[in-house]
């Protein structure tokens, strides 16, 4: 059976679920970057109630989830209202070297920083290379020679 792929509607389909803002939960604009022996998550959460953030790690898997809930006011007569209600989604899949049980998030100024530290295994660290005492004549190393035992 063929199947016919149109790149067009695709975008389409996608620019549509991005820029609707009426359906299912938006996407919050992040950083990311690492500082030491540390990761920070910074992401856009204006208007959000710190109450209503919630952080999930399940494995690897690391959920953001948030909810502006817009004001009514009774009686009022909206002339614009750009600034809608709903919830914000973000995933993250974290990689083996971070320290999951250690994360730390905070919320200041409609700003989620969430710190994700790297995992001791996972530095940067120095390997010393062995050497031997024995030296050759011109002055390099002697070859090393394993003893078998005698059968």
């Amino acid at each position: 059976m063929a199947m016919y792929f149109d790149p067009f509607q695709a975008i389409d389909r996608v620019a549509g679920q991005l820029l609707d803002q009426r359906h299912g939960p938006r996407l919050m604009p992040m950083d990311l970057y690492r500082d030491g022996d540390h990761y920070v998550l910074n992401a856009d959460l204006p208007g959000v109630d710190p109450g209503s953030v919630d952080i999930d790690v399940d494995g690897q898997l690391l959920t953001i989830r948030a909810e502006r809930t817009p004001r009514s006011q009774e009686g009022v007569k909206w002339l614009a209202r750009e600034r809608s209600g709903g919830s914000f989604l973000r995933q993250f899949t974290l990689g083996q070297g971070v320290e999951t049980s250690n994360i730390s998030a905070s919320y200041e100024n409609g700003v989620l920083s969430v710190v994700i530290p790297i995992a001791e295994k996972a530095k940067p660290r120095k390997i010393e290379v062995q050497t031997s005492t024995a030296q050759l004549a011109d002055g390099a190393p002697a070859p090393a020679v394993e003893e078998t035992p005698a059968a």
